[in-house]
């Protein structure tokens, strides 16, 4: 799918591997100006490494999305080089192995809340401001099927897609007078390393598909790029769901 992004400047937190990864290289692709965050600097310097040949440019900057005081100088710093912040990808998100519930130590749950929900809410309210300032942009959020479904034994992490979801439909409510769009993007089971630390035997989630199969990293990267085009102009605090029909069984 062909997309056009020249002169937008967009950020995608999480960016150094994975869903990230794709997302960022699907907008470098679309000749954006495109800033990528993650928290291991080596992971960083290797996506920046194989997106600077692209038709866009690329910048990558190591934050941590659950701690206030990075996320805001974040901000500050794409504003100083660009001048602006046109679309955001939060896209940043860690998970725990499957345990029972009973089980899950104090200290896991607050690792998965603090980078999934917190951190969401510390990039919109920073992206937010910008964009009250400059006029207008676009954030998408990175929910889950989770968002919308179960899925035992991983209760951390269903519990923050389900609080990105809601916290991405009240948002846009506040915001959607105000030129800011903001919707959410629920994907299915792709291979990625956040998957393959969750479950050993990639073969049991087809099952949880329609398709019978899972995703593909390009698939959901499209999913994203239109939320943030102009081609989803009427769309806010929508969930688009790109699940091969897990939601629909």
């Amino acid at each position: 799918m062909n997309f056009d992004f020249k002169d937008k400047v967009v950020l995608v937190t999480g960016g150094g591997a994975g869903l990230g990864l794709a997302i960022a290289r699907s907008f470098v692709a679309a000749a954006a100006q495109v800033v990528i965050t993650d928290i291991s600097s080596d992971s960083l310097v290797k996506a920046v490494e194989e997106l600077a040949g692209a038709d866009g440019a690329v910048h990558g900057i190591v934050n941590d999305a659950s701690k206030s005081d990075q996320v805001n100088a974040l901000v500050a710093e794409i504003v100083d080089r660009y001048g602006r912040l046109d679309i955001a990808v939060n896209n940043a998100g860690i998970s725990t192995p499957l345990a029972d519930f009973h089980n899950i130590a104090e200290t896991e749950f607050d690792r998965v809340m603090a980078v999934n929900v917190k951190g969401v809410w510390l990039c919109m309210q920073a992206e937010i401001r910008q964009m009250l300032q400059q006029g207008g942009g676009v954030i998408v959020n990175m929910a889950s099927a989770t968002s919308l479904n179960t899925y035992p034994q991983a209760s951390p992490y269903v519990t923050s897609k389900f609080a990105v979801a809601g916290m991405t439909r009240n948002v846009a409510v506040e915001y959607a007078t105000r030129n800011i769009r903001i919707n959410a993007i629920c994907p299915g089971n792709v291979e990625t390393p956040l998957v393959r630390s969750m479950v050993k035997d990639l073969s049991v989630l087809y099952e949880r598909h329609a398709m019978k199969r899972m995703g593909q990293l390009h698939e959901v990267a499209n999913g994203v790029m239109y939320l943030a085009s102009d081609l989803s102009s009427f769309s806010t605090g929508s969930l688009l769901e790109v699940d091969g029909g897990w939601t629909a069984i």
